[in-house]
């Protein structure tokens, strides 16, 4: 492949990532590298557009563009008579099967050759399915944690204390973050250690406000027989979590 076919590649994806909603980065992968460019496509979720593609011209080099919680897109070249790339979700390394169950593909879509259009329509289209799809694919493999949407947190105590949540988007997990989460670097789950339980009470009455600020909520839920922790006092009553009701799953 040529020098300049590289280059425009990750020029594009370089721009594309400083215009997208968040902070992502962009990381150039060539084939013949070990750079695990054959790991990433692996893991393209796609059954359609972009799928179509990898199985008829495997990609001598791509961008990686990755967001701190985890969340990843790949840009392609495109192959056939149109200017532009081919962009697609990454899923999430290390999670059983069950957990992608009747969860619809965020599949890619086709951009066209100015990464500041394809930046917006990556922002309304794309990264809208794939964070909706991540929040349900974490729910899943941690069973008893409830789905986030991109305006609402929903933190779920777990049975040895600590609180896991498993927010849709890159804002919400910086704020998890910096008031003591851990994030799983497979799973994606955050986790907030009940070990002390003052501190932890802490962290949770501050992030309230501060996810407030940037038009997110927030939800506590008790699993059945489960009680806070006394030493953890509460800002405000919390927001009720949604019902959960059972879904069949078929991968």
């Amino acid at each position: 492949m040529h020098d300049h076919y590289t280059e425009r590649l990750a020029s594009y994806a370089d721009v594309l990532a400083g215009e997208l909603p968040g902070n992502w980065t962009s990381t150039h992968l060539l084939a013949d590298g070990k750079d695990g460019l054959a790991e990433i496509t692996d893991r393209v979720w796609d059954l359609d557009l972009v799928a179509d593609s990898l199985a008829e011209h495997p990609p001598r080099h791509a961008a990686v563009l990755s967001r701190p919680d985890g969340a990843q897109l790949v840009v392609l070249d495109r192959h056939d008579e149109r200017d532009g790339f081919l962009i697609a979700a990454i899923g999430p390394r290390a999670l059983p099967d069950e957990a992608y169950r009747a969860v619809p593909e965020p599949s890619g879509i086709a951009l066209v050759d100015d990464p500041f259009l394809s930046a917006e329509q990556v922002a309304d289209d794309l990264l809208i399915r794939y964070d909706s799809a991540l929040a349900q694919v974490r729910h899943n493999a941690l069973g008893g944690v409830q789905p986030s949407q991109p305006d609402r947190v929903v933190l779920t105590w777990q049975p040895d204390g600590s609180v896991a949540t498993a927010p849709a988007d890159g804002r919400a997990g910086e704020v998890l973050t910096a008031h003591g989460f851990v994030q799983d670097p497979q799973s994606g789950i955050y986790r907030l250690s009940g070990d002390d339980t003052q501190a932890q009470g802490r962290a949770l009455r501050e992030i309230g406000p501060r996810l407030g600020a940037l038009g997110i909520s927030t939800a506590l839920q008790h699993p059945a027989g489960r009680t806070a922790p006394t030493a953890m006092p509460a800002a405000a009553p919390p927001v009720p979590a949604a019902p959960r009701t059972p879904t069949t799953r078929s991968r």
